[in-house]
């Protein structure tokens, strides 16, 4: 039994639902998203709650519940309230801005800056930068109302320079990530 695909979604005032057949559509202050409900899940809105069923018992139905129920809950929090993925770059001479076109430009120690297109939906803001151990953090700020696209795009511009282990850290890295410094090759 799912125990997450059993639990009801609370749906605020501010929240519309629309139910088609096999389609979810939820609006809200921040936008509309919409989603295809696999084959063999039905939902169901009554009173401002949500409800999601299988109609089978099967190991594959089952899997599908839990997963239907999570995404829902998801989409209602995305368009409600949004979501926000917070990266750091984290190094001497290493800077991040956002232009005019909302496209994130970075200067990671390559030869040449590093200009990353954002989808449609997700705004790119970047902080003032902070002084922590020596070190310059600039803060990126990734938000959006799907949480699938949030986390995507997050990981594409950490994918631009992972932390190195063996230079003081130097690279981007989520917030509040542990990088471990390693050291390199003793000489003998």
């Amino acid at each position: 039994m799912s125990r997450i695909g059993l639990k009801p979604i609370p749906v605020p005032d501010k929240v519309e639902i629309a139910l088609n057949k096999g389609n979810v559509q939820i609006d809200g202050p921040k936008g509309s998203l919409n989603w295809n409900l696999p084959e063999g899940i039905d939902v169901a809105l009554d009173e401002n709650v949500l409800t999601v069923q299988r109609n089978s018992e099967l190991k594959r139905y089952k899997a599908l519940h839990g997963l239907a129920r999570s995404l829902i809950a998801n989409m209602v929090t995305g368009v409600l309230e949004g979501f926000e993925k917070k990266l750091r770059v984290v190094g001497t001479g290493y800077r991040a801005e956002v232009n005019r076109e909302n496209n994130l430009v970075l200067d990671v120690g390559y030869s040449h800056a590093v200009t990353y297109v954002p989808p449609e939906g997700i705004t790119l803001s970047v902080e003032a930068s902070e002084n922590i151990d020596g070190q310059a953090h600039t803060p990126i700020v990734v938000a959006g109302i799907d949480k699938q696209v949030v986390g995507q795009v997050a990981a594409s511009i950490r994918q631009i320079r992972k932390p190195d282990i063996y230079k003081p850290c130097k690279g981007i890295r989520y917030d509040g990530e542990r990088v471990r410094d390693k050291e390199g090759k003793a000489a003998v």
